[in-house]
């Protein structure tokens, strides 16, 4: 559409140069540069622009180390808001060699010149146009000298988020400036999952009066937000602001948010009418941070004298101001480099022989590229901060103040930049340290808001509209005590109606709503459908037994649970009684087994180390084994007789004692249970062996279960039974797999808890594997959620949430017997630590044992054999060990001796035999001792 624009104003304003076509070559330093300037003279930000350019060329002008002697000339031009003058005067500059141009205020004229720029290749420096989408992709000769609307509408979205606030209102001028910065406006806030509720755009022309204000404020009142962003011209803005003082939307609860349009004005023109004071009272304004600085405010200081303080200086001002010191600076490194001022005709162009267009007065700036990228390139400080371009072309470090309209004028109470958000500390300082977006240090000052509050605004009402809220409440068949519609009725009573009634009226303002039955009133209605009737629009709450669950909440907002719930085993069961073999159940059966095992090791292990210096534990093979026997089993009650003389078998029977002593004591207080409590046995002891059985697996109608028991535990769908009331759940559980019915049923316990209030034949086996509860459903981000949460929080705190439970819950009919269900057996696990504490010891006993037994076994071998050479067989050497297993130690100690003694005997001579050596008398004696 613009370029269609561009080509037709392009061979209409042709007509006006009448020179015939040329090349036009100036050197490298000529003594003057043209540049131009268009903007609207007569507004808020012309008045400023033109004295502040005005002011900046005379000063680039006195500084001759800036341009080196070049003056720099300026061409102002008024396009007075119309892209159709602003197209006309920018083509007429083509007449004056201008080499870069100022402006336009307007984003809407700047769109449209951008497109002479790019043809001309002549820089365009905008120091007022904030429209987002003029970017370099589409525009390469628009340069933005001032900042985006893409940060202001960043920084209000973090203003939004600050005080909680989830939706807004936006009132903007139709046209690229305002529909592009709410469109800017609405994808900031959606990152921080906050929306812009209702827009309404207003003609940009003057026709519009003010019955069609009263039209669009009397639409913005009967929405739900109550936080308003004003984004327009200051004309426009000051009607709007007027009509809304006259509609009392102005006072408490209102929430005003004007973009900079508004601190322009109240810099420019302050102070301004009180009439027009007192309808923007409490208003939050952005206005473009300028940093305080000494030159700053000298140059405030000239402009108060300049303008004999009738016209203040705002941010704008001093940005127009800066680009012509931009432009200056790029000139100079642009002739540095060896840039040449010259233009020629554009080839393109058809010739304008027989044609009053004159095509061939349009000329080509030919090294704009070259001054373009020196004009990118810049790095200076200027009046408004430091002046460098980033990669996308924007200035760096974008800033804006937060200002709060009080009184006679306005009040800063803090500021925003894009290094680290809202803050009370000027950007300056921020900069010197490492970012810090944490919410802890996101702050503002106190603000006075609409109506002389310091309260902060909640930011939302209902919509003053007459209609009233859609609440989804679910029909259901069964459990009726929750929730049941009255017969013929549109009313509903039950728990959950109770509670949201009760924490309704706790809320701090009326709530208009309706209750609207969904399901078909033949069994349970799917809850999953409900809850997405809220995402859809179709409700707009729903209330009733409904599960907060993961799923649900990344579409939808709950309250605080108004009760606890979980997923949960309900089984038939049945009395164990306490019969003859009753004393068998404390172990499992492994268990049995393992103790009496370890009872025969360790007495065997026992035997093993006393067998050989103890006569308790020697003497014939069937005497030896009956003391095995008894000897272990002994220790049981610690009656053992048997005296232990090895180091190593105490050390064996005190590890085994202290495991008989746990043993014991575990097994006499299990079976005290066993005869003192009633035991209640099911074939299902929880979640787990349900899910590794084959049986069918209940489950209600509608509730989640079958989804969570499908996709979460890994049960095949085959073996869920859709049942759909509590008379349904026991029939089926006292049928039983065998005859059609189901092994166990997984609900939610607050349906349990009911069902086994009636029904004492089943019990909750296992522990609750889900841990989650029960709220009232809204749509994401309402803030009736929030509320709702707060006034279930006091309900709980004051004690009427527990009288409403016992009101509707508490109905118990069972007898009040104590019984548990069967606890699990004492299994091995439990006491495997001690056996291999005890097996570990038996096992480094006994190899220390068979190691002296070994050793003696190899000491004693030369004396056997004093001349074998290789050695005996191997049949020889078990059989020398086991007889020296099986001797006893004394007879082994005296067997030694007389081989000592005998081996003397042979050492001496054949003379010794006649009497002679003593040693031989002593050997016969001690051998006719020890054969006697």
């Amino acid at each position: 559409m613009n370029a269609v624009r561009f080509v037709s104003c392009l061979f209409l304003f042709c007509v006006l140069f009448s020179t015939s076509g040329y090349s036009r070559n100036v050197s490298s330093r000529p003594a003057v540069v043209n540049i131009g300037a268009i903007f609207t003279f007569e507004s808020t930000i012309g008045r400023v622009a033109k004295i502040a350019i005005q002011e900046a060329v005379k000063d680039v002008n006195a500084n001759s180390s800036i341009l080196h002697g070049t003056e720099l000339k300026i061409h102002m031009t008024n396009s007075n808001c119309s892209g159709f003058l602003g197209l006309a005067e920018a083509l007429k500059f083509t007449e004056n060699d201008v080499i870069a141009i100022i402006g336009p205020q307007s984003s809407v004229v700047a769109h449209i010149i951008s497109h002479v720029a790019n043809e001309l290749q002549v820089p365009l420096l905008s120091f007022a146009a904030t429209d987002p989408t003029l970017n370099s992709l589409q525009f390469p000769f628009f340069v933005r000298t001032t900042q985006s609307d893409f940060y202001q509408m960043a920084a209000i979205s973090e203003v939004v988020d600050h005080y909680g606030w989830k939706q807004v209102t936006a009132i903007f001028i139709d046209n690229d400036y305002g529909r592009n910065g709410v469109s800017a406006l609405g994808d900031r806030l959606a990152e921080r999952r906050c929306r812009i509720s209702y827009k309404v755009g207003i003609p940009p022309d003057s026709g519009v009066n003010r019955g069609d204000i009263t039209d669009i404020l009397v639409k913005v009142a009967l929405m739900e937000s109550r936080v308003v962003i004003v984004h327009v011209y200051p004309d426009m803005g000051f009607k709007i602001f007027s009509m809304a003082n006259h509609l009392e939307m102005m006072g408490n609860g209102w929430v005003w948010i004007a973009t900079d349009w508004l601190s322009s004005v109240l810099d420019s023109a302050s102070p301004l009418p009180s009439e027009t004071m007192d309808s923007v009272q409490g208003v939050l304004v952005l206005r473009q941070h300028t940093p305080d600085s000494d030159r700053n405010r000298a140059f405030s200081s000239r402009w108060h004298k300049l303008t004999g303080g009738y016209l203040g200086l705002h941010s704008y001002g001093l940005y127009a101001y800066d680009s012509v010191w931009l432009i200056a600076h790029a000139l100079d490194a642009f002739f540095n480099q060896g840039g040449i001022i010259s233009f020629s005709n554009d080839s393109r162009l058809p010739s304008g022989e027989g044609s009053s267009l004159h095509l061939e007065a349009i000329s080509i700036f030919d090294d704009g590229k070259l001054l373009l990228n020196n004009i990118l390139q810049s790095d200076l400080v200027g009046l408004t901060g430091r002046i460098k371009f980033g990669i996308d072309r924007s200035l760096i470090l974008p800033a804006y103040d937060v200002v709060n309209v009080i009184g006679t004028g306005y009040r800063r109470i803090g500021y925003w930049s894009n290094y680290s958000g809202l803050s009370i500390t000027p950007p300056e300082t921020l900069y010197t340290k490492p970012p810090n977006r944490s919410s802890a240090n996101q702050k503002l000052y106190n603000a006075i808001w609409p109506g002389d509050t310091l309260l902060t605004p909640r930011g939302w009402a209902f919509a003053n509209n007459g209609k009233q809220l859609r609440i989804g409440v679910p029909i259901r068949v069964s459990f009726r005590e929750f929730v049941s519609q009255v017969q013929g009725t549109d009313t509903f009573k039950g728990f959950c109606i109770d509670v949201f009634t009760a924490a309704v009226n706790l809320l701090p303002y009326p709530v208009q709503y309706q209750f609207v039955p969904f399901g078909d009133g033949k069994e349970n209605p799917s809850y999953t459908e409900l809850v997405n009737k809220i995402t859809t629009g179709f409700f707009d709450a729903a209330v009733g037994d409904i599960a907060i669950v993961t799923k649900r909440t990344k579409v939808l907002d709950f309250t605080q649970p108004y009760v606890a719930s979980g997923l949960v085993v309900v089984a038939p069961f049945r009395k164990l009684n306490s019969g003859a073999w009753a004393f068998l159940r404390p172990f499992s059966a492994r268990m049995w087994i393992v103790t009496a095992c370890f009872f025969l090791v360790v007495g065997l292990v026992v035997w093993i180390l006393e067998h050989r210096i103890n006569d308790e534990f020697r003497g014939p093979p069937k005497r030896q084994v009956i003391t095995v026997l008894w000897f272990s089993l002994s220790t049981l009650f610690f009656a053992h007789r048997e005296n232990t003389m090895s180091t190593l078998a105490r050390f064996v029977l005190l590890i085994w004692l202290f495991v008989v002593l746990i043993i014991n004591s575990s097994y006499t207080a299990s079976l005290t249970s066993i005869f003192t409590v009633q035991q209640l046995s099911s074939p299902i002891k929880g979640i787990e062996s349900l899910k590794e059985s084959n049986e069918p697996v209940g489950y209600q109608v509608g509730s989640f279960a079958e989804y969570y028991l499908r996709e979460e535990v890994g049960i095949p769908k085959s073996r869920l039974v859709a049942l759909g009331s509590p008379e349904a759940y026991a029939n089926a559980l006292q049928l039983g797999p065998e005859k059609g019915g189901v092994a166990a049923i997984v609900d939610e316990l607050p349906y349990v808890e009911l069902f086994l209030s009636k029904q004492c034949t089943f019990r909750i086996v296992g522990q609750e594997f889900t841990k989650s509860g029960w709220g009232f459903a809204f749509p994401r981000d309402s803030p009736l959620a929030l509320d709702m949460s707060t006034a279930i929080l006091a309900l709980s705190e004051n004690g009427d949430l527990q009288r409403i439970h016992d009101k509707w819950l508490t109905q118990s009919t069972c007898s009040s017997e104590t019984s548990e269900l069967e606890s699990d057996r004492l299994h091995l696990k439990s006491f495997w630590g001690l056996f291999l504490i005890c097996g570990l010891a038996c096992f480094i006993s006994l190899l220390i044992h068979f190691f002296q037994i070994t050793r003696q076994l190899y000491r004693a071998a030369p004396v056997d054999s004093p001349s074998a050479g290789q050695g005996s067989s191997r049949s020889g050497r078990l059989h020398r060990l086991l007889s020296l297993m099986d001797e006893k130690a004394i007879q082994e100690k005296s067997a030694v001796k007389r081989r000592k003694l005998e081996r003397s005997l042979s050492e001496n001579d054949r003379d010794c035999e006649l009497g002679r050596n003593p040693m031989r008398k002593e050997t016969e004696r001690m051998t006719g001792t020890t054969s006697t």
